[in-house]
């Protein structure tokens, strides 16, 4: 995998945010569209506090960017799934950085975690059909080496409460 990031030199715990900055992190998680208007009000400052709390959180590395919500039906890959994926036992680090490089790249995939238990990585796709699934997992899944088995969980309903950031 990608060496890790260097870290933002002032990031801060966790415990070092106020209710302030809590309030914004929960408001802009929740609708990072939110102009600086509507944040202050939200958050009930002065719109000049509400910008210099949110660029410091910027700058502190506490929020790591603002995402587009995209309707996958709309722009045709309406169903969605987790494919479950254990590798083979063996040269394990280069199996897991080949995988990770090669898979994370596909267009059908909107999140890979990469897993510690009983898979190795839980990979979360949007394509247009069921046989858009199959051959996913057939063509760029099962037709690797390094893949001992995968599982294919079907999403039936979704809700997120807001985007996590990367881990590195």
């Amino acid at each position: 995998m990608p060496a890790s990031a260097p870290q933002p030199k002032n990031l801060r715990q966790t415990s070092d945010l106020d209710e302030l900055d809590t309030a914004i992190v929960d408001a802009l998680a929740r609708d990072g569209r939110l102009t600086n208007a509507e944040l202050a009000a939200r958050i009930g400052v002065a719109p000049s506090t509400a910008h210099t709390r949110m660029r410091s959180l910027v700058d502190r590395g506490v929020i790591t960017g603002f995402h587009a919500s995209v309707d996958q039906r709309v722009v045709g890959a309406g169903l969605q799934a987790m494919v479950h994926v254990t590798l083979r036992p063996g040269s394990r680090q280069e199996s897991i950085v080949a995988f990770a490089q090669e898979v994370r790249e596909l267009p059908q995939v909107i999140q890979m975690f990469f897993l510690g238990g009983s898979d190795d990585f839980l990979i979360h796709i949007a394509v247009g059909g069921s046989s858009d699934v199959r051959d996913f997992v057939v063509e760029h899944l099962s037709a690797q080496g390094s893949v001992a088995n995968t599982r294919t969980s079907i999403i039936f309903d979704y809700h997120r409460n807001r985007v996590a950031a990367a881990f590195h």
